[in-house]
């Protein structure tokens, strides 16, 4: 059977182990030694979870200070990632827009840190 649009398919096993939870972003600023122009964020997921920081390519579409306090849904089971001198523990997701910026995936309603997608 040939996969639709070129995907290759995966078990809904596969999905399961992928952990996509919910954050909030509680610091945001400007990451100078990326190669490619990016933000570092601290993301809080919850008393169970706790902090955890990323580095984000998000700068055309997004301001350090207005990303303060804004829902994200991130990868948490990725191992941590060294980017220049910055440990990168999360992947804050994202979709490109049709000039390749970066988009926020986020929650289009309030859900409690820390909560898995399904």
């Amino acid at each position: 059977m040939q996969p639709e649009h070129g995907f290759q398919p995966i078990t809904w096993n596969d999905f399961a182990r992928v952990e996509l939870r919910v954050g909030r972003i509680v610091a945001a600023e400007p990451f100078p030694q990326a190669r490619k122009p990016a933000y570092k964020l601290r993301v809080d997921f919850g008393a169970e979870l706790g902090m955890r920081q990323s580095s984000a390519q998000i700068t055309a579409l997004y301001q350090p200070k207005d990303l303060v306090g804004r829902l994200v849904v991130a990868v948490l089971n990725f191992p941590p990632k060294q980017i220049g001198p910055f440990m990168s523990e999360c992947l804050v997701t994202g979709f490109d827009d049709a000039a390749g910026h970066v988009s926020l995936c986020v929650p289009d309603h309030d859900v409690p840190l820390g909560t898995r997608l399904l």
